[in-house]
């Protein structure tokens, strides 16, 4: 009989332990945050618990974790790495214990970056750089380890200032939205070198900030910080065009507004946005065969300037990043509608970015 229960048991903590994931939280030093944390995250009951400083550093406002989980990537928002006029990137070794070793840092190559991506096979690394108005490309060792410099690539036009806000990697291809020249770029690898395919210009003074790209790359779904609105492109031939803008505030807000972050649900279905200013999130069913959306709910964010958010690994629930608010609110996801339901949120200091 013992042993009976002892095997419930272990088969208890197996099970539990394999709805723990790590949520890893950038922020800005400025205040009372000393750098990156770590939160355990239970993807079946929403618990996040058990914060912990697992790296001091400086401005880390956007971070990325490799697909197996053993590298953290972070920026430093800044513009005088070194005596520079540039921030840098860094990336870490997960440790045994939850913290992070810094194994790699070099510049950014433009000032104050603020975002990050991968590619698919986990070998290169885009680096966006706002007031440098670059993004910059590095490779990486087999390892995961920032290598080598390949690419820095400048979108500033000799009458306007580019800020590079976002790039993502899809297949060979490279898209990189830009506030300041209010573009889409295309870019694709040509003899490992990354090309120029298009500039799509967007609606005039929207100011393209992030972006999601369905699976299949038929759409992308833009959000525009100062226009408020969400931005379809549409696959036509090797490229893409704008088909149409969509607001993504209340009919009744008439506030200042900057609009964040953008995600889509993992079967696609719904899309969700960020509101700073008038502090929701918004939610879009998602008409799968020709990519039209349709907003069904705005709700508040529960705190002060949503800069970022992430859905869970299971998609249960909705993590929002409030930074001027402090703390992290989480909304249980209704996979059904795609309609969130605020739970509960966490204190942390001046959170701006939410990874697992």
């Amino acid at each position: 009989m013992k042993l009976f229960f002892s095997l419930i048991l272990f088969c208890f903590s197996l099970l539990s332990s394999a709805q723990i994931s790590t949520l890893y939280v950038g922020s800005y030093t400025k205040g009372d945050s000393e750098g990156i944390y770590s939160f355990e995250f239970n993807s079946e009951t929403g618990a996040l618990k058990k914060q912990s400083l697992v790296a001091k550093t400086n401005n880390p406002s956007y971070l990325i974790t490799s697909s197996n989980k053993k590298m953290v990537y972070a920026i430093y928002e800044t513009n005088n790495y070194l005596n520079t006029e540039s921030g840098a990137v860094a990336s870490f070794d997960v440790l045994d214990d939850g913290t992070l070793e810094k194994n790699a840092e070099i510049s950014s190559f433009g000032g104050h970056p603020c975002h990050l991506s991968l590619n698919d096979k986990g070998t290169r690394l885009a680096v966006s750089n706002y007031t440098g108005g670059t993004f910059s490309l590095y490779s990486l060792d087999k390892k995961g380890k920032i290598d080598t410099l390949l690419q820095v690539e400048d979108l500033n036009r000799d009458s306007i200032k580019a800020h590079t806000h976002s790039a993502q990697f899809h297949k060979n291809d490279l898209f990189v939205a830009d506030l300041g020249i209010n573009t889409i770029e295309h870019f694709s690898i040509k003899d490992s070198i990354y090309t120029r395919v298009k500039s799509i210009e967007m609606t005039e003074k929207s100011g393209p900030r992030h972006f999601a790209i369905t699976k299949n790359a038929d759409f992308i779904y833009v959000i525009n910080e100062y226009g408020g609105t969400i931005s379809t492109l549409k696959k036509e031939g090797n490229s893409y065009t704008k088909v149409k803008d969509i607001s993504t505030l209340g009919e009744n807000f008439k506030g200042k507004n900057s609009c964040a972050d953008i995600h889509l649900s993992s079967d696609e279905k719904y899309l969700y946005g960020s509101n700073r200013g008038e502090n929701t999130i918004v939610v879009f069913e998602r008409n799968k065969k020709d990519g039209s959306l349709k907003k069904t709910q705005s709700i508040s964010c529960h705190g002060n300037w949503p800069r970022n958010f992430t859905l869970g690994p299971k998609g249960n629930f909705l993590l929002v990043a409030n930074q001027k608010s402090s703390n992290i609110a989480i909304f249980l996801v209704d996979k059904a509608s795609g309609e969130l339901t605020y739970i509960y949120d966490v204190k942390t200091p001046n959170p701006t970015c939410l990874k697992f």
